[in-house]
């Protein structure tokens, strides 16, 4: 992907490295924080909540409880679900 950025915008492969590290690095401040990205044409990351479950464990079928947690989400935009239709 690094090399296809650097060929396609016409820098090095070490700039492109820096600035897809700082998309995803702004990505996941912002989605820490509970906000959302949207990149027009291509999509957006939110984050979601999953509630606590029960659940068992594979080895032993022991029942065990799965914590509440906030799951990182990405819905295509329409532009995206064109592109590869």
């Amino acid at each position: 992907m690094i090399e296809q950025i650097a060929q396609a915008a016409e820098v090095s492969k070490s700039a492109a490295e820096r600035a897809v590290d700082a998309l995803v690095g702004a990505v996941k401040s912002t989605l820490k924080k509970g906000g959302m990205v949207t990149l027009v044409g291509f999509g957006t990351f939110y984050v979601s909540k999953r509630e606590a479950r029960a659940g068992r464990n594979p080895r032993t079928g022991e029942a065990l409880t799965i914590k509440a947690t906030r799951v990182p989400r990405f819905r295509a935009g329409k532009a995206l679900k064109d592109a590869i239709n």
